[in-house]
């Protein structure tokens, strides 16, 4: 049975990123369940506008889900809330996960609402956190 693996990203993932984060043959027989949060930034939050933040979480997820399946791992995906947390609570409530993957970016390419995110991930979700950081 395919191991099912929760990807929540904030940009664009490639194959060799999710290769290098659960190895092979790994990667290539996962079930990956691709979620973007539709992060946004503390002045869109505070202006309630959350449509830019939305349309770039469907491009995101769309060419993941893409690059994935051109390279032959099954993958599906789905936006997600603007809270990384709720987006995955969501997520496991159709796909249950054996593993949850985040995937985050260094220092100035993170995303206000990505601080923190692992600790809490990991203790508030029970199938197991890994955070793979993304250069």
């Amino acid at each position: 049975m395919a191991k099912k693996v929760l990807a929540v990203v904030s940009e664009p993932l490639s194959p060799e990123v999710l290769r290098s984060a659960l190895g092979e043959p790994e990667a290539s027989s996962a079930e990956v369940l691709v979620v973007a949060p539709a992060l946004t930034s503390k002045r869109r939050m505070i202006l309630s506008d959350p449509d830019p933040a939305i349309g770039r979480a469907e491009q995101v997820e769309e060419e993941t889900v893409e690059r994935l399946g051109e390279e032959g791992i099954e993958a599906a995906g789905d936006t997600g809330e603007s809270d990384p947390l709720l987006a995955i609570q969501d997520a496991l409530q159709t796909f249950p996960a054996d593993e949850i993957v985040l995937f985050t970016h260094v220092g100035g390419e993170q995303n206000w609402l990505e601080e923190g995110l692992v600790d809490e991930a990991q203790e508030r979700f029970e199938p197991p956190v890994r955070h793979m950081l993304v250069e």
